[in-house]
């Protein structure tokens, strides 16, 4: 019984093993552990060790084989390199690390511009080998696809290049698959320069990195070279930097009416705003000072076209019509008056009323410097200045907004705190009251009866 139990459990054994021998023939029939597949399935190439890639990952070459690595293009190089010889024409690393605009870079990296950044790096590889001795002058080829796939070579006097890039290492590094030049700089295709310029809306921007930017002067707070400035930017400098320095703060000399980059015309836009003025009626007074009395309208065009705005707090004629001879008389007060009226921002009627619901009372900053206009609600409205004496109320809103000068009326000329004089108050005079006096018959009766020793009359 012992005997037959043991056969049965041998006869087991032995099925199994077969089974399972049968099974791992059928998986691997090669007999070396690989899984055999269909004929029809496509083979990767193998790359050995001796190979120009894997010379070029590691090699000094570190920033171009970084961005292989990223750009997805490894199989692409191994089925090229399969099929025939490739020369590479390596830029250096400070060329990919630090002549790029950062801008630039950053494009090339995101992810959505992979096939920017694919040309680029391959419009560095010629599917030939080429080597120093025999250096071809003519258009050859690249593996870079689009129309701008080529690349100019010219050797003249001994000096190679590659479209205008100086080759500085010949035969830097020599496989049996292929060979690495050294290049200064970064060959970029015309299809990845205009990709970027149109993507970023940068007309003008440059994938090589500028030089030369402007530098701001410490001492006067001024730029050294002039930067250029796109349309419609806000002035680089605050509109007090702009102005000379003097008893009345007037606008430098130096830009004239447009402005050097035509950006505005600010003498036309103070021409029509000084006409609407006149057209409007009841302003006739502020147009004349700032046309005749002053040359503030000319000044206020320089502004603005160098890009400043400017709100206009303008005084009816009947409150200019209250301006005395002494107010006017001093040197430069008609243009220190004005300036008190000039705000440096935009303003319209309901910037400023909302400002002052929210908020209360809001300082705005004038063209008179320090001095500022203080703006409160009140009975609905806006009023300046600070007390009853030199206040004035909004009352003509937006006679005049152009987005650059806006002109609101107001019915009051306002001056700074500091100078509003408060006429005295004279003290109260004491009455001095004189004792009745008495008349000549009586004092003559009292005298007669003082002398009999009788009472006095007092």
């Amino acid at each position: 019984m012992d005997f037959e139990i043991y056969g049965i459990t041998i006869t087991v054994i032995l099925l199994f093993s077969i089974t399972t021998s049968a099974t791992t023939f059928q998986e691997h029939p090669n007999g070396f552990g690989t899984t055999s597949k269909s004929t029809s399935t496509s083979i990767v190439p193998q790359i050995n060790s001796n190979s120009i890639l894997v010379a070029l990952l590691d090699s000094h070459y570190t920033e171009l084989s970084e961005l292989v690595e990223k750009a997805l293009l490894l199989q692409t190089l191994e089925e090229a390199v399969s099929k025939h010889n490739i020369t590479i024409f390596a830029p250096r690393n400070e060329a990919l690390e630090r002549d790029l605009d950062p801008e630039f870079k950053r494009y090339l990296l995101e992810p959505g511009n992979l096939k920017s950044l694919q040309n680029l790096l391959l419009i560095h590889m010629i599917p030939a080998r080429i080597v120093s001795k025999h250096w071809p002058a003519r258009v050859h080829a690249t593996l870079c696809a689009g129309d701008d796939n080529v690349v100019h070579m010219v050797d003249k006097n001994g000096e190679k290049t590659v479209s205008l890039a100086k080759v500085i290492k010949l035969d830097d590094i020599v496989k049996p698959d292929g060979i690495i030049h050294g290049i200064e700089r970064v060959l970029i295709p015309k299809s990845v320069q205009q990709d970027f310029n149109t993507r970023r809306s940068l007309r003008s921007i440059s994938a090589v990195l500028p030089e030369g930017a402007p530098e701001v002067d410490p001492r006067t707070n001024r730029l050294k070279k002039p930067a250029p400035v796109p349309v419609g930017a806000p002035p680089v400098l605050p509109v007090y930097d702009a102005m000379a320095p003097g008893p009345s703060l007037a606008p430098a000399p130096a830009p004239g009416p447009g402005g050097p980059h035509h950006h505005f015309d600010g003498e036309s836009q103070v021409k029509d705003f000084i006409h609407t003025l006149l057209h409007y009626g009841g302003y006739n007074e502020l147009a004349d000072i700032l046309v005749n009395l002053t040359s503030l309208a000319t000044e206020m065009g320089k502004l603005v076209s160098e890009g400043y705005v400017l709100t206009v707090l303008a005084p009816y004629d009947e409150a200019m019509a209250k301006l005395t001879t002494d107010q006017l008389s001093e040197p430069g007060a008609p243009e220190q008056i004005m300036y008190y009226h000039l705000i440096p921002e935009y303003q319209t009627e309901e910037s400023m009323y909302n400002s002052v619901r929210r908020f209360g009372k809001v300082k705005y900053d004038t063209l008179r410097l320090p001095h500022k206009v203080v703006a409160e609600e009140a009975d609905g409205s806006v009023k300046f200045g600070a007390g009853e004496v030199g206040s004035a109320y909004l009352f003509d809103p937006d006679i005049y907004t152009d987005g650059r000068i806006s002109v609101q009326g107001i019915d009051g000329v306002l001056f700074p705190i500091e100078e509003i004089k408060v006429a005295p108050v004279p003290a109260p005079v004491a009455k001095v009251v004189a004792k009745p006096r008495r008349g000549k018959l009586m004092e003559v009766v009292c005298g007669t009866l003082g002398s009999y020793a009788f009472a006095s009359c007092h």
